[in-house]
């Protein structure tokens, strides 16, 4: 009984989306009695599409496979022929790329979310004091690997926005920026440790521009690391964006659909992201 119930709610929404009048239910029961609905999402949606997802399952009765990634290798590995349905990308450039080869829906955002820096308890950096902080030799800043993880494509857009604040911060921040994750050789932090809470612990670097979801995160893991907001004169927002093969069955759509419906943006809210 409790799967039936389970069943039809996900064929109520399936038919709420598409309406009842063009599409029959022998075809969308069908669509609903298909594999588990593959999703590849950017790593920063780790813990909240987790979460989501298992709600979901419980809900509706339709598994979803969940692979995480950098954003950029994550496309490059979808283009290459990996059979993702749902791509989430902390970005709307890599899943336009992905329309714009054909066989994509254009992305759409739903989700937000903004840089932080994420620093070592032995600098006594400020939101004011941050970019003069990262300016001094000594100081090491990490970040992602531009174009591999949109996290290191925003830092650099920072960086160019430093530069408008103070002459030849670009360059020095450019040529002294450490590139420890988001790239295919990265290495990885051991098992149930987020990279960035490891890193930092580890010493590999004394500021780490990231997601302020991430940075959160990891001072919940490390409690003497500091969170520290990115000046508005810096800041850079970042637009998660959404797209779906365009021959994906009923079910993926729904579970992409499901995603910008108010219950899964609580869900988002929970873990730190902002609405779309």
């Amino acid at each position: 009984m409790r799967e039936a119930i389970k069943a039809a709610t996900l064929l109520a929404a399936a038919l709420a989306l598409v309406g009842c009048s063009s599409v029959k239910k022998s075809s969308v029961a069908a669509d609903l009695a298909a594999p588990a609905v593959q999703v590849y999402a950017a790593g920063s949606l780790r813990e909240a599409l987790t979460a989501f997802a298992s709600d979901y399952e419980a809900r509706t009765g339709q598994k979803i496979s969940l692979t995480f990634g950098a954003s950029g290798l994550l496309r490059e590995r979808i283009e290459k022929g990996e059979a993702a349905q749902v791509f989430a990308s902390a970005d709307t450039d890599h899943p336009q790329r992905l329309a714009n080869r054909g066989g994509w829906q254009a992305p759409t955002v739903f989700v937000r979310n903004a840089m932080c820096a994420l620093t070592s308890d032995q600098l006594d950096a400020t939101s004011a004091t941050l970019l003069t902080t990262m300016l001094r030799p000594e100081v090491r800043v990490g970040t992602s690997t531009p174009k591999a993880d949109p996290s290191g494509d925003y830092a650099w857009t920072l960086f160019h926005k430093a530069d408008r604040v103070q002459a030849g911060a670009y360059a020095k921040l450019d040529a002294k920026a450490l590139k420890l994750t988001g790239g295919a050789d990265s290495p990885r932090p051991p098992a149930g440790r987020s990279f960035y809470a490891w890193a930092m612990d580890q010493g590999q670097a004394d500021v780490f521009l990231t997601y302020c979801t991430n940075a959160v995160a990891a001072q919940k893991e490390v409690a003497r690391l500091k969170v520290v907001e990115i000046p508005p004169e810096l800041q850079v927002g970042a637009a998660y964006g959404l797209t779906v093969r365009s021959d994906a069955p009923l079910a993926v759509s729904v579970f992409a659909q499901s995603l910008l419906a108010p219950p899964a943006q609580a869900v988002f809210k929970r873990f730190g992201f902002g609405p779309p």
